[in-house]
């Protein structure tokens, strides 16, 4: 069974105190919801490794700002620092986008991908994909849709042409603005 990830990220116990906002947004660039989730206070921050660093991505102050796009097989999750910079921008391939409960969730499909300010691109957990598929978990036709949406989404990053990429800040401002007048 493919993991449910949820927009708000209620079951998340890291997070002691937070703040969420969505929005369902439409435009020629994007179609779908955005989330925010601002971290107000974590039991412990949560440090993962960026290549061959260390990188901070989740803390007191942070905030996550994550689209999930109608009609695609991926999401993207910008990690905001406590000064508003962008940290990185998580891509999870997905197998189904949706909303339940008024809440927007993917069905995670493993493979992520990772862009760092840098330009730094990481591909991870293909790994886990293959288990997935030699225990059943999914078919080789969801091997192969998470191949090659991966394969189409780090073409258009290395092309400079994955626009949710460059609309993170202008879409957190608008989920804001949104939230700030209702």
């Amino acid at each position: 069974m493919l993991k449910r990830k949820y927009g708000n990220r209620g079951d998340w116990k890291r997070v002691l105190k937070r703040t969420y906002q969505q929005t369902f947004h439409q435009d020629k660039d994007f179609s779908g919801y955005i989330t925010l989730l601002s971290i107000e206070k974590v039991s412990e921050p949560l440090i993962v490794k960026g290549g061959a660093k260390e990188v901070c991505i989740v803390n007191d102050g942070y905030s996550w700002l994550q689209h999930f796009p109608i009609g695609k097989k991926h999401s993207l999750t910008t990690m905001f620092d406590d000064k508003g910079e962008i940290v990185q921008w998580y891509i999870d391939v997905c197998y189904e986008v949706g909303i339940e409960n008024n809440t927007p969730w993917i069905d995670d499909l493993y493979l992520d991908i990772v862009v760092f300010p840098s330009g730094e691109i990481m591909l991870l957990d293909a790994e886990e994909l293959d288990e997935a598929l030699a225990e059943g978990v999914i078919s080789k036709s969801m091997h192969d849709l998470a191949w090659e949406e991966a394969r189409q989404v780090l073409n258009l990053i290395q092309q400079g042409k994955f626009n949710l990429i460059h609309l993170a800040k202008m879409h957190k401002e608008i989920v804001n603005q949104v939230n700030d007048i209702g």
